[in-house]
């Protein structure tokens, strides 16, 4: 998504253009989004976002990887403090990057007033394959499978894309719609409790 040139770049630049970038997609809709005044923002010379990004759309991707980088860091100390329950781990993750501000997550916020900017943008198209499998691989040895029916990780990695896509789903609906939060909290619970004990009266019952 990035060349080697930007990598190389001293943590204070890179950091920069990174705000700078940020700063951009929060304020304009995606297809307003200008390269010119990225580049004048972060005081750099037009060239030089070209030396860093083919275009746009991967220097989109790459600031989706640190909102996903984030995620998971948030994740992976939910999960730490709750001993490892990814079912409690969703809503406090949910509680967290949807918190009201000022106590809002500042990642979350600039990724919150994207979304709220581009209704109907497809940001799957930004995103990696698979990625609640690249969210998972760091956090296996902080997750407690032994209350799942089959404690493998295979099973785990099927209920954790169910529990996450319940999640994104809920923390969507929470940035576009910020008033009806507490519902969308309560949704999500009811998500979750339909994984943890599943949706059928009785086993066996069709």
């Amino acid at each position: 998504m990035c060349t080697e040139t930007f990598l190389r770049l001293p943590e204070e630049k890179r950091r920069r253009f990174l705000d700078a970038a940020w700063e951009e997609f929060s304020k304009a809709r995606f297809t307003d989004v200008s390269i010119n005044q990225i580049v004048r923002r972060a005081g750099i010379p037009r060239g030089s976002f070209y030396q860093y990004f083919s275009d746009k759309e991967a220097l989109f991707a790459y600031l989706l990887e640190e909102v996903r980088n984030h995620v998971k860091e948030e994740y992976r100390r939910v999960l730490t403090a709750n001993g490892g329950d990814m079912f409690q781990a969703q809503l406090d993750c949910f509680d967290r990057m949807t918190a009201p501000e000022p106590a809002l997550d500042p990642m979350m916020e600039r990724c919150m007033s994207f979304v709220r900017n581009n209704q109907g943008v497809d940001l799957q198209k930004f995103l990696p394959t698979r990625p609640g499998q690249r969210l998972l691989d760091g956090l296996w040895d902080v997750m407690d499978l032994s209350a799942l029916r089959e404690p493998t990780q295979e099973y785990g990695r099927i209920v954790f894309c169910l529990l996450m896509a319940a999640l994104g789903s809920a923390c969507m609906d929470a940035m576009l719609i910020p008033e009806e939060r507490a519902h969308h909290r309560e949704e999500l619970a009811a998500k979750l409790e339909i994984v943890r004990r599943g949706s059928l009266r009785n086993p066996g019952d069709r």
